[in-house]
């Protein structure tokens, strides 16, 4: 099993299906349980039944298992992290690897580019884009590559969520 990953510190994390939470309620052993979040991007949870969790935040889902457990126990104290992430990102252009990558938690654009296999000789350096969609719009994002890599500009080299696109020309 693989150690708790530090997402759970990230307020803008967002549960994406196919990942594994663990959920315990303090002083109640038999509601301790790593749950995976469904394809339908809900859970299944003791007593309460499905609750949604896909697109939503870690806080959202304790505060609403908290609400959906006080009808069985007295002030429940509940507590969500992330075991296991299932985010994507996709790489495209003029990598040696380009595809689609399951990440296992953060993962910055510098990162992405690793596991893309690095910049094909013919990439465009300084003409990197992230594509990141926020409900129906998409927003570019600039990435220097030869920058960050010298140690400037590092403010470029952002956490990619869930769905980014990093496009190489």
């Amino acid at each position: 099993m693989n150690p708790p990953l530090p997402v759970e510190s990230r307020k803008d994390y967002r549960i994406v299906p196919g990942d594994v939470l663990e959920i315990s309620v303090w002083r109640e052993e038999d509601l301790t349980k790593q749950v995976l979040v469904r394809a339908d991007g809900a859970l299944s949870f003791p007593l309460v039944g499905d609750v949604p969790a896909g697109g939503l935040t870690i806080e959202d889902v304790r505060v609403t298992l908290t609400e959906r457990l006080t009808d069985f126990l007295a002030d429940p104290v509940v507590s969500v992290s992330v075991i296991t992430t299932s985010q994507k990102i996709y790489v495209v252009g003029k990598v040696n690897k380009p595809g689609e990558f399951v990440t296992p938690g953060r993962v910055t654009v510098m990162h992405a580019l690793a596991l893309a296999g690095g910049l094909n000789p013919f990439a465009d350096r300084d003409d990197i884009t992230i594509l990141r969609q926020t409900g129906d719009r998409t927003t570019p994002l600039a990435f220097d590559y030869d920058a960050v890599s010298a140690g400037e500009e590092l403010e470029q080299n952002i956490l990619l969520m869930n769905g980014d696109i990093v496009v190489v020309r």
